[in-house]
């Protein structure tokens, strides 16, 4: 029920009105009738009527008037004028007051009537617009995580401009960010014996809500990071604002180790964490993303339960074009060394092709794009396409006669490349733990040399660098540092006047007694022994 109001100095309109309209009938309870818009306005600020139905002509204030008090302090009361006038200039005025309508006195009831069926039509279609609006605003409420996900998706998958980046920001509340930024992606390898009892989708799902839980808490006290979920059911951290690229690195590791461990220990299952590079703005997150998931591929390499980063398995990155979907499960394939993977990628390829019947020149086009994939990769790894060992030319597939031979062609090439991506990347773990032990070997007299200096020096990560330091050297870096300390004491004992405590200094102990533990230990006899010890057997 709408209220309204009537307001007319004619007391006989005004008893007319009341009397021989059913006012509940057309929808409306009549709150009062006032004999001057001054009296009429005192009502309207405590009533706050739907509806005003007022004559022009009034003692001390008119129709007019008060219609343009209504109009500016509640504009969404409508208003009916009643008058005796019919000039142009009141119409007017009406008009730009925005009145819902205007009559000419004198007005029938069935007018009236009338006017007042037609003005609740248009209130009852606005009241529902305006529900629609509050249950949709009601929804948007609900719908902003969810919304949110998918901006942020959005931005390191395919990536925004910086004002419409800001603009987002600001629309989700999320606060302004800073770079360097990084991008690494969470993935479940499978639910373990868990599978086995699971009764529907449900159980799976709810496990993949506890993973993100997990993360969820350990970086909820963190400002420096923004947590989603993509359509794809990865969960996805993008890191930023650190001093520099090496210390979000390092942050971005800690964190990802934590979040595996955590979910291997409370939930029983095990996730695989890639990690991309650094870039220097948020318009560069999508190449950060794709490398960390470049980096998730290389669980087929690596195992399960890992932290995988791409600066340690593929070093520095090389110019190269965005790859859709499939040519980067190609590439993924021959970097990661999996020949049988790739061959299959390309049988399915050449598959599709025969059952499409395209043109020729359409099948020469995407067997072009499968080369081009392969150049791609060929370039990352340092390999000429020119090269005697792998000549591979966009024109080759038109030496072919048959889809049959290019498939033929191209396994032969993948697996070639198979075997020379692992011989890069044996190459470049060789060079880097050469760079680790060259830095060892002249700063091993600093007391503060640490594992994390090192992995800093050579731009890897602390897990991934001490199981490749122990795989290439036969020793942990804490047992290769204390050899070559020691070692370097064993010289300086033989060919030196120095004191103990001297030595100590200048093989990176501080203190004297803890050097000496650690040379009795290492050696076999304490430093002054070993000094006592005749030339020939000291050299032993």
């Amino acid at each position: 029920m709408y209220k309204v109001i009537l307001v007319d100095d004619e007391s006989v309109v005004r008893d007319g009105l009341k009397n021989t309209i059913d006012w509940q009938k057309h929808g409306f309870a009549l709150v009062g009738d006032y004999a001057n818009g001054r009296e009429a306005w005192d009502a309207i600020e405590d009533a706050k009527p739907d509806l005003v139905i007022s004559d022009i002509s009034m003692p001390f204030m008119d129709g007019l008037e008060l219609t343009g008090l209504i109009a500016a302090n509640y504009p969404y009361i409508k208003v009916i004028i009643l008058t005796g006038y019919d000039e142009f200039e009141y119409a007017q005025q009406a008009i730009r007051l925005k009145v819902s309508d205007f009559l000419l006195k004198p007005i029938t009831a069935a007018e009236i009537r009338e006017l007042l069926d037609k003005v609740r039509a248009e209130m009852d279609q606005e009241k529902q617009r305006r529900e629609d609006l509050t249950r949709l605003h009601s929804q948007l409420h609900q719908s902003l995580p969810l919304l949110k996900e998918r901006f942020l998706e959005r931005l390191v998958a395919i990536g925004l401009s910086r004002p419409e980046i800001e603009e987002r920001f600001a629309y989700f509340g999320i606060p302004a960010v800073s770079p360097p930024y990084l991008a690494m992606a969470a993935d479940i390898d499978d639910f373990g014996d868990r599978e086995t009892h699971f009764s529907d989708a449900h159980d799976a799902e709810f496990l993949r809500f506890a993973a993100f839980n997990i993360f969820e808490e350990t970086v909820q006290h963190r400002e420096d990071v923004l947590l989603f979920r993509t359509r794809e059911e990865r969960m996805v951290a993008i890191l930023f604002g650190h001093e520099d690229e090496s210390a979000l690195s390092e942050q971005a590791f800690g964190i990802a180790e934590e979040v595996r461990h955590l979910v291997n220990r409370f939930l029983g299952f095990t996730l695989t964490i890639g990690i991309g590079r650094p870039c220097a703005s948020a318009e560069q997150l999508p190449q950060s993303y794709r490398g960390a998931l470049s980096a998730l591929d290389y669980r087929f390499l690596m195992g399960k339960n890992r932290v995988l980063g791409i600066a340690d398995l593929e070093g520095e990155p090389a110019a190269a074009r965005s790859p859709d979907e499939g040519s980067r499960r190609l590439a993924a394939a021959v970097r990661t060394g999996s020949a049988a993977e790739a061959c299959a990628h390309i049988e399915d390829s050449v598959r599709e092709l025969k059952r499409s019947r395209l043109p020729i020149e359409a099948c020469f086009l995407h067997m072009q794009k499968l080369v081009l994939t392969l150049m791609d990769v060929m370039q990352e790894l340092g390999i000429r396409s020119d090269s005697e060992a792998l000549p591979l030319w966009l024109t080759d597939v038109y030496k072919f006669k048959t889809l049959d031979e290019i498939e033929r062609w191209l396994k032969e090439i993948v697996t070639a490349l198979t075997d020379a991506a692992a011989s890069s990347r044996s190459r470049f773990i060789r060079e880097q733990i050469g760079k680790a032990t060259a830095y060892i070997e002249a700063n091993y007299a600093s007391d503060r040399l640490t594992l994390q200096e090192i992995c800093r020096h050579v731009l890897m990560s602390t897990s991934h660098f001490s199981q490749m330091f122990k795989q290439h050297t036969g020793e942990t870096f804490v047992e290769y540092l204390t050899r070559v300390r020691m070692d370097k004491a064993k010289t300086l004992l033989r060919t030196t006047p120095l004191k103990f405590y001297e030595i100590a200094g200048q093989v990176g102990y501080a203190d004297p007694n803890y050097f000496s533990l650690l040379f009795k230990k290492h050696a076999g006899l304490s430093p002054r022994d070993f000094r006592d010890l005749p030339a020939g057997e000291a050299s032993r």
